[in-house]
């Protein structure tokens, strides 16, 4: 089987690191779907409105030449312990395929563009295949989740320098502080002298982690 994508995704983040884990832990976070030339057909987003959330189908564009094993270290795990790659949402997949289920916003048929909400993609991430969330189907409250039971994101404190604080829209500086609560460090990274740099909306924002508090030192704007 073929497949190729029929639109492409449209997000603040540039690459992936940053880019929240799973999907609809940043609720706030917002994209769009834009779509290809060849499927640009107004009357197949009919009656899409009538939906809340969405599943995307989408491709590890990045992760394409990167070498796949059996098993993965996932960062919920602190990134040491190995477990079986179909017990994740490993991105290190053998077809390279996500998953993500997103908050419709808005349905723009003369853009042909989809607003959503809360996703896990970064910029340009190829998307496959759009289907309608459907709550009697797609909802299973109370059933077993295994090792994510055991363990939780522990979310930092995120604190902006003055600086940082006085450049960014108060409604930009929410979403990247929902963002940076997530910890976006690869989780064997430990040191309060690290500086890290994330591209984000446009901006380069440039943090250090330490303990619990995550500090914004500078947000400048890319050319």
């Amino acid at each position: 089987m073929e497949i190729k994508p029929i639109a492409y995704f449209r997000s603040p983040f540039a690459t992936k690191f940053g880019v929240p884990r799973q999907s609809g832990v940043v609720a706030e976070l917002h994209g769009s779907i834009v779509f290809a030339d060849d499927f640009r057909q107004p009357e197949a987003l009919r009656g899409l409105d009538g939906y809340d959330y969405l599943w995307l189908i989408w491709g590890f564009s990045e992760n394409v030449g990167a070498k796949k094993r059996p098993t993965v270290r996932p960062p919920l795990l602190g990134g040491n312990e190995r477990v079986g790659v179909w017990a994740t949402r490993s991105p290190f997949r053998p077809n390279n395929l996500g998953l993500s289920a997103v908050r419709l916003v808005g349905v723009d048929a003369e853009r042909m563009t989809i607003e959503v909400a809360g996703a896990d993609l970064m910029d340009g991430t190829p998307v496959y295949d759009i289907k309608p969330y459907l709550p009697y189907a797609d909802s299973y409250p109370g059933v077993r989740a295994g090792f994510t039971e055991q363990k939780s994101w522990h979310r930092l404190e995120v604190v902006f320098s003055d600086e940082s604080e006085r450049l960014l829209a108060a409604e930009d500086r929410a979403v990247l502080k929902a963002v940076l609560e997530q910890d976006p460090r690869p989780h064997y990274h430990d040191s309060a002298d690290r500086l890290y740099g994330m591209p984000f909306m446009g901006y380069d924002v440039q943090f250090r982690v330490d303990g619990d508090v995550l500090k914004v030192e500078t947000v400048k704007r890319i050319c």
